[in-house]
């Protein structure tokens, strides 16, 4: 079993950052790749960034590129994502998820554990 708890959500003006993250419990952190999803009303859950048990490897969604940053820390048993120059189309909740057998994936059927979710919306 592995606990999810995201949070650092919130309003924030388009142009600005946040900085979200969740925290991890029940099975040691270092040995799953974590991954952010989001969902935005009337759409469906998609893939924003991933990364891999060590932190070395990560994949992002293409239009996230270059503006956000998913990290971790294996000590804190936490997942970061890092969201700056936010738009209006960013607005969404955003969920981490843990994917105990891969290596960190596009695809939300890898992941067996998800969080509740932290609400981000973003004011034109």
């Amino acid at each position: 079993q592995v606990q999810l708890v995201e949070s650092g959500g919130g309003l924030v003006q388009a142009g600005g950052s946040l900085r979200l993250s969740c925290a991890a419990s029940g099975r040691t952190f270092s040995s799953y790749a974590m991954g952010w999803f989001r969902q935005a009303p009337g759409k469906e859950r998609e893939f924003v960034a991933a990364i891999s048990r060590s932190g070395a490897g990560t994949i992002y969604t293409d239009s996230v590129k270059g503006r956000f940053t998913i990290s971790r820390d294996n000590a804190k048993n936490t997942v970061y994502l890092q969201m700056n120059s936010l738009k209006p189309e960013d607005t969404a909740v955003y969920s981490c998820a843990a994917d105990l057998a891969g290596v960190g994936a596009r695809r939300l059927s890898e992941y067996e554990y998800w969080g509740q979710g932290t609400q981000v919306t973003v004011s034109s």
